[in-house]
């Protein structure tokens, strides 16, 4: 009966300012290897920063054209998401990376790039063999590219990540995994600094806009459905293609 008077005081919810970048930002969703989507987006007429969420390969047939395109387009900011960091993986360790980056659309990017006779049980020596063909296929310059790309990028008071981020960390101070494979708090616990956090990774039938929370990767490699957000002080709006 007494138990009333002992409940702990609930916090009052988050706030969180209308978002507002230091510039528009045209934000886009996990590309996964659909260059044949990337392709039909409309022109940038907003004049607005263009950045890329991570996953732009695996899975879907056309990794190669993705990555090479994005890397020849001046200005475009890309981030890594966590199949970029399986490709490296395999590119440093194929025997003891390999199976894992295979099982989740490692096979669709080697093919885009040439490298065959490849499958999900290969092991040892045909794995060694993969790499070293798609390192040939592929060149230092690009795979350079892919390891320095940045896993968090702000502007204003808004953090573009891959999956998401640890609510409990400054932004500047999170780990990589978070950023790169998510955090089991991100969506449950509201951040407190204020920063919203724009993101893809996790699949949404819609794009979606929540307290502190942007989500935009529409599984384009399974629905056919890429998004787009535009991103400026006080609003955003939806594309897709």
């Amino acid at each position: 009966m007494l138990g009333k008077w002992f409940k702990r005081a609930e916090e009052p919810p988050a706030h969180f300012d209308p978002v507002c970048p230091d510039e528009p930002f045209i934000a886009i969703g996990d590309v996964h290897g659909r260059f044949d989507i990337l392709q039909r987006f409309p022109e940038n007429n907003v004049g607005g920063q263009i950045i890329f969420l991570g996953d732009m390969i695996d899975r879907g047939e056309q990794s190669a054209d993705v990555l090479n395109v994005l890397f020849a387009v001046p200005g475009i900011i890309c981030l890594m998401g966590n199949h970029e960091e399986m490709m490296l993986d395999f590119i440093a360790q194929p025997q003891a990376q390999g199976g894992r980056w295979l099982r989740y659309g490692g096979l669709q990017t080697l093919a885009s790039f040439g490298v065959w006779g490849i499958s999900e049980t290969s092991t040892g020596g045909e794995l060694e063999r993969a790499r070293d063909a798609l390192v040939e296929a592929m060149g230092q310059d690009l795979i350079d590219w892919i390891s320095g790309l940045p896993k968090c990028w702000t502007s204003g008071n808004v953090a573009f990540v891959h999956a998401g981020a640890d609510p409990t960390v400054p932004i500047d101070a999170q780990k990589n995994r978070a950023l790169l494979w998510g955090h089991n708090d991100f969506g449950k616990v509201p951040r407190k600094d204020g920063m919203w956090i724009v993101h893809g990774h996790t699949i949404t039938e819609q794009p979606m806009m929540k307290p502190g929370i942007i989500s935009i990767d529409t599984g384009a490699y399974a629905t056919d459905n890429l998004t787009a957000a535009t991103i400026m002080d006080g609003g955003v709006e939806f594309e897709y293609v």
